[in-house]
């Protein structure tokens, strides 16, 4: 005799897998262009540009985000393997961090909407931030890991704590104080020895497949976003935060011209926007750091690499616009 649940066994493994070529490291291009919005506001107040630019970008942010969680939503429901899959990849298993910082800057853009939505998605990435902070480091303390696994991806799950105390200050939020300064010391306590490591890694191994060089310039992150988070945190540039931003700079100079002619060696894949979030953080950090020394020379810093950040975001999101009209967006997952 059949039973009840004999009917709903072949609906689910007829289930059609929905988006399971989606790498969660798209999330990576919600963090470029909010970072980039942030960029442009500071921008706004500071040398009277339009401030409908910053908030436009801040609007596609917040609609790229919404879609890319609907789209992950639905690979989780129809794929869970796959996400299982690359959530215990040694690599790609770090940048599951970078949806949770994309919960930590969607504050920047829901606060003039809404309030209590903004403080509801700090709340909610900063928890899942610390969460999974504790998974991948008991997971890279529980089990042998080869050197050629430590890529720049293996910064996010940390580091990623620093973009905590970024929209802190704007939300409001009563006894914040401690988390903030918590984020940020773990954060930057993990930076020296993980950049270390992957500097080990990459002078001493194998180069990056041409699939994960733009992840380079995820090297520029704990120092750019270390010195906004410095500065939020404590509410004034003082000279460790200096040090953070020309650290910053330097480290920015030196990947800028090893990713120069990353065009002419490497085809076009999602993996790009790993370069987009690091520029906009080096430009948001340049505009605090201007206003802060009152110099010329800061300020045109500032202005450059805002427009640099700019062409590249834009450049970015027109290509993967293209690639998604023409139906190749299975292939730039790849």
């Amino acid at each position: 005799m059949p039973h009840a649940g004999d009917d709903l066994r072949p609906a689910s493994a007829a289930r059609k897998p929905l988006f399971e070529y989606l790498p969660v490291s798209f999330f990576g291009s919600v963090m470029g262009l909010t970072g980039l919005s942030v960029g442009w506001r500071l921008a706004s107040a500071r040398y009277g540009l339009p401030a409908l630019i910053g908030d436009a970008i801040g609007w596609g942010a917040l609609a790229v985000f919404i879609l890319l969680a609907l789209a992950y939503g639905a690979k989780a429901v129809t794929a869970w393997t796959s996400v299982l899959s690359e959530f215990r990849h040694p690599v790609a298993g770090n940048l599951f961090g970078t949806a949770l910082i994309s919960l930590l800057l969607m504050p920047f853009v829901l606060q003039p909407l809404s309030p209590i939505l903004a403080a509801a998605a700090w709340m909610l990435g900063t928890g899942g931030m610390i969460l999974f902070a504790f998974v991948i480091v008991s997971r890279w303390m529980g089990s042998r890991h080869q050197l050629a696994h430590a890529t720049p991806a293996w910064i996010v799950p940390v580091v990623g704590l620093l973009d905590v105390p970024l929209a802190g200050p704007a939300l409001g939020l009563q006894q914040t104080q401690t988390l903030m300064m918590f984020s940020l010391s773990i954060g930057l306590f993990f930076a020296v020895p993980l950049f270390t490591l992957v500097f080990a890694r990459l002078v001493f191994e194998e180069p990056l497949a041409p699939a994960q060089r733009p992840t380079l310039m995820i090297l520029v992150a704990p120092f750019a976003v270390g010195f906004s988070s410095y500065v939020a945190t404590f509410g004034r540039v003082d000279a460790v935060a200096e040090g953070l931003f020309l650290i910053a700079l330097f480290v920015f100079a030196v990947l800028v011209g090893r990713l120069r002619d990353l065009p002419r060696c490497c085809p076009f894949r999602i993996s790009w926007w790993a370069v987009s979030f690091p520029v906009a953080a080096m430009a948001v950090a340049a505009l605090r750091y201007a206003g802060h020394v009152q110099a010329i020379a800061a300020d045109v810093l500032a202005l450059l690499l805002l427009g640099l950040a700019t062409v590249i975001i834009v450049g970015l999101a027109i290509r993967t616009l293209v690639g998604i009209a023409r139906g190749e967006l299975r292939q730039l997952a790849g």
